[in-house]
């Protein structure tokens, strides 16, 4: 097996992401369909997370839980 090939497999790999990016970068900013269903998935779970959260009960410091053994 060649050592190399993993290189030259990065190195392409490489050159194919900066391809992507310089592509992108000449497009522009534009929001598509995908960027937009992304952006909602994230915006539920934001969402929901936060909800759970909110919906815990508050945690009960060790401190009360002593005073109440020593009553």
């Amino acid at each position: 097996m060649n050592s190399f090939a993993n290189e030259d497999v990065m190195w392409e790999r490489l050159k194919d992401i900066q391809m992507e990016a310089e592509n992108a970068r000449m497009r522009g900013p534009r929001l598509g369909p995908a960027s937009l269903r992304l952006a909602r998935l994230l915006a539920q779970r934001v969402w929901l997370v936060a909800g759970l959260a909110a919906r815990r009960a508050p945690r009960r410091h060790r401190a009360a839980g002593r005073l109440k053994d020593l009553a």
